[in-house]
């Protein structure tokens, strides 16, 4: 029988976790307490996007715990890497994206940018879409839509009205203080909107004066293949909620919004939001690396490695459709049980997959995004072996 965590005194969060004993990590390779190497195709669901101990980002974090780690909560002192990085962001980020609030996760990005809402606009009420999925904190619980996830919560925030993804918007007016939508929706399997949906979106928030939010925690910080993925249709939102790979490997999250909205949360009442790590200077040493290695990307070699993955798997006659986008893969198989067969075979062969919370007969693939050809090559090799013949 599998060790759980409640066997050696932690948490569980699955009765049937994979139990691997990591060792180090290195690039695109995991490495076991036992010596195996396990190329890792997940990257952590998407955080370890630039790979693992990349020196970018190790020599700012080892410079950093030499200097100071936590000082004051954040909003009191200034510390310079935190400074270096909301500027990054912002110099990434179209004009009106020009201030961030830097906090501990993406759910928390999530929970800040709902409470700017409420506070720009002085409304209460919520658009979301069917399929999204924001974070298991009770506000971001609320806004995602798996209804069995949310059941032995009840009640979550109210006034939250589900509509489809990339589906009809007339039920959009002016009593919403904001829609929150995935850029690219995640756990729903990687589902990519058209371009003219979110367009039509932007259109009816300014009509009615609503936020538009754009949960990029996943789909962020170069997954899509570009920077940020609403960089594929032409629209920027009003709050950009960023987490994920944005601290390269360090825990951290993100809301970006204009500085007239973020001024709202200062005042009347004073603390409209506060953290006490957000901003912590070792995260956001982590966030200035992996901003650093963004802008240093490869798009034509993500795309052509993304494409060449692609059809590949498209040609493997156990799967049944990919949808993709960047190095962002949703792989259909028949079954839960095929996909669960792949996943531990993937194990045995070396290489890294892991489930969808939501699609139980998909697997996820989100590898490192600055990957050699040659490890491109070795990756793809590895997960057509997993799949059954």
């Amino acid at each position: 029988m599998a060790k759980r965590f409640l066997d050696i005194g932690l948490a569980d969060t699955t009765p049937h976790p994979l139990n691997l004993e990591i060792d180090s990590a290195e690039g695109v390779w995991l490495e076991t307490v036992d010596g195996r190497k396990i190329f890792d195709a997940i990257c952590g669901v998407g955080v370890s996007s630039f790979g693992h101990g990349n020196k970018v980002i190790t020599d700012l974090l080892h410079t950093q715990v030499d200097s100071c780690l936590h000082t004051m909560v954040y909003g009191e002192f200034i510390n310079k890497r935190t400074a270096e990085a909301g500027e990054l962001l912002s110099s990434l980020l179209p004009d009106q994206l020009n201030t961030t609030y830097f906090v501990n996760s993406g759910a928390e990005a999530v929970e800040g940018a709902l409470k700017l809402a409420k506070k720009h606009t002085g409304r209460r009420k919520f658009v979301a879409f069917n399929g999204g999925y924001h974070g298991n904190t009770s506000g971001a619980l609320s806004v995602s839509s798996n209804a069995e996830r949310k059941a032995p919560f009840m009640p979550l925030l109210e006034g939250v009205d589900f509509l489809e993804f990339n589906g009809s918007l007339f039920q959009i007016d002016d009593s919403y203080a904001g829609v929150i939508v995935e850029t690219v929706q995640g756990d729903a399997g990687v589902r990519i909107p058209d371009k003219a949906w979110l367009q039509e979106l932007r259109a009816k928030c300014d009509e009615a004066g609503i936020v538009l939010i754009f949960d990029e925690v996943q789909c962020g910080i170069g997954r899509t293949g570009k920077a940020f993925a609403f960089e594929h249709y032409g629209v920027v939102p009003d709050i950009l909620c960023l987490g994920k790979a944005l601290g390269g490997g360090v825990p951290i999250g993100a809301f970006v919004s204009s500085r007239e909205m973020m001024e709202g949360l200062s005042d009347n009442p004073k603390l409209g939001h506060i953290t006490t790590f957000g901003g912590n200077p070792l995260a956001t040493s982590g966030a200035v690396g992996a901003l650093r290695l963004l802008t240093d990307l490869d798009w034509n070699r993500i795309e052509t490695q993304g494409a060449s993955w692609e059809k590949q798997l498209l040609a493997h006659n156990s799967v049944k459709t990919v949808r993709r986008i960047g190095l962002y893969f949703y792989v259909e198989m028949e079954s839960a049980d095929v996909v669960t067969e792949t996943v531990m075979k993937g194990l045995d062969e070396g290489v890294l997959l892991f489930w969808f919370l939501s699609v139980p007969n998909a697997f996820r693939l989100s590898p490192p995004l600055n990957m050699s050809d040659d490890e491109a090559e070795l990756g793809i090799e590895l997960i057509l072996k997993s799949l059954p013949l």
